[in-house]
């Protein structure tokens, strides 16, 4: 049973508890509007009932309008969700729709318009909204052990991917199916949504290093996208291939470290320097497999630009 369903149902029993306490007409109400109210972070859960509450208001004051003009008919009420619904989307106001349209069908059941109505109707609101809110503040589990998870799982995957890449530079006939590509793909995505899903859940101590470092490795995987498009064109096995097997592998040993250390930056600038001293191709398979390789080359660069730029010595775990 998920966290979020344990919430829900205590906070639908605490505001129907509250409501028939306060003797508030319609008590269930309060139950189902904290049922819409329970959201999956205490950032969402507070934008959301602003614009529940706000929403509400608005189709109140829409619906008295209607309703006293035209009367209590049903088809007054097709004209409210035609006017009303644009109006709230409009304002942004769209998770709001549902609330209200709770209470203007209150009101459309009770035939009629007044201060005594709109009372009990703003208190259902504060009851179940309320209830709603405060359990959403009290408690939301800590991502921390999953994000461990998912980073530990990306580096895998990106470590794997590279000594792919090396192997097959040093085999062009050799056959890769490419699944460590989008299992990294897949990682890398969960982990940005739940470092963002971490963030609205902490107004106090959040920590900025799941954000970064998921945007970190989003970045290098395109990169890493290109690289494996690249190798494709490698029909050949030439030198200058072992040697960059040599440095891919060589990453794939350093993906975990959180400190730029620049050894592969410095190991990629003494390759190309020694590429540039090397006989130039003499047939035509040669200068595509060598320019292919030399494409290759700068999407490493690419990739280690990146962690330069976002890894630093107070880049550290927390």
């Amino acid at each position: 049973m998920g966290i979020r369903v344990i919430k829900t149902a205590l906070a639908a029993l605490l505001a129907i508890y509250t409501a028939y306490y306060f003797q508030l007409s319609s008590p269930l109400s309060a139950g189902l509007l904290a049922v819409i109210g329970v959201e999956v972070t205490r950032m969402k859960g507070l934008k959301s009932a602003f614009a529940r509450l706000a929403a509400a208001v608005l189709g109140l004051f829409f619906a008295s309008a209607i309703f006293l003009m035209l009367g209590f008919h049903i088809w007054a009420v097709s004209l409210f969700i035609l006017i009303g619904f644009p109006v709230m989307s409009r304002l942004g106001l769209k998770d709001g729709i549902v609330t209200s349209s709770v209470v203007v069908f209150h009101l459309f059941a009770e035939g009629e318009v007044s201060g005594a109505l709109f009372l009990n109707e703003a208190l259902l609101l504060l009851t179940g909204l309320g209830w709603a809110t405060a359990v959403n503040l009290a408690y939301m589990p800590r991502e921390d052990r999953r994000l461990e998870e998912l980073r530990r799982r990306t580096e895998e995957k990106l470590r794997d991917i590279f000594r792919e890449l090396a192997a097959t530079l040093r085999d062009p006939s050799r056959i890769w199916s490419g699944e460590q590509l989008l299992e990294a793909e897949k990682a890398i995505e969960q982990g940005a949504h739940l470092a963002e899903t971490s963030r609205e859940n902490r107004f106090w101590r959040y920590q900025a290093y799941w954000g970064t470092y998921f945007d970190m490795r989003g970045r290098q995987f395109e990169a890493v996208g290109q690289m494996a498009v690249i190798i494709a064109f490698v029909y050949e096995k030439r030198p200058q291939g072992e040697l960059i097997a040599d440095l891919l592998y060589i990453l794939s040993e350093d993906i975990k470290s959180d400190v730029y250390t620049g050894v592969a930056e410095r190991e990629l600038a003494a390759l190309e320097r020694r590429f540039r001293s090397m006989p130039l191709p003499q047939t035509r398979e040669e200068f595509e497999v060598r320019a292919a390789l030399l494409q290759l080359c700068r999407e490493v660069d690419r990739f280690l630009s990146v962690a330069k730029r976002w890894k630093k010595k107070s880049f550290q775990q927390p």
